[in-house]
């Protein structure tokens, strides 16, 4: 599995000109799934988003994951994180689990970051998606292989 951080101030998401999730301050995660992700994957991504230490502490340093902050998720599916763009201009997706299985995978990540007590938004699997963010910092970080 793969995810792309963001440490934010607020993050959104709409779908059909309809807001269907925000978070205030935060992680933006968009993840995706690769074939041959497993549950463990979901869980193992989980909990490195929950306890990286990304946010600032009281002399400014990062030392502070999401939970410590008390912050929230924002959890947005993005399977063209797996996007191959080795060969030619159009990328391929073949490394991006099908679309039943990324699903449940990703609901997984979400799953498992509301069990560490997170609050935690989602996206629309599947849906075109518009995602607005204050990028805090700004800091991405990127969790994959």
């Amino acid at each position: 599995m793969r995810a792309l951080l963001q440490r934010v101030s607020e993050a959104s998401v709409e779908v059909g000109g309809e807001r269907i999730a925000e978070i205030g301050v935060g992680l933006l995660a968009l993840v995706a799934a690769g074939t041959g992700d497993s549950d463990q994957d979901a869980r193992r991504l989980a909990e490195k988003i929950a306890r990286l230490r990304i946010f600032g502490d009281d002399q400014g340093r990062m030392n502070r994951s999401v939970i410590d902050v008390a912050g929230s998720v924002l959890c947005v599916s993005q399977f063209t994180l797996y996007a191959d763009v080795a060969r030619g201009n159009r990328p391929g997706f073949t490394a991006a689990a099908p679309p039943d299985e990324g699903r449940v995978l990703v609901d997984a990540v979400a799953d498992q970051l509301r069990l560490s007590g997170l609050e935690v938004q989602t996206g629309r699997f599947g849906a075109h998606m518009r995602v607005s963010l204050v990028n805090d910092g700004p800091v991405t970080i990127w969790l994959g292989d």
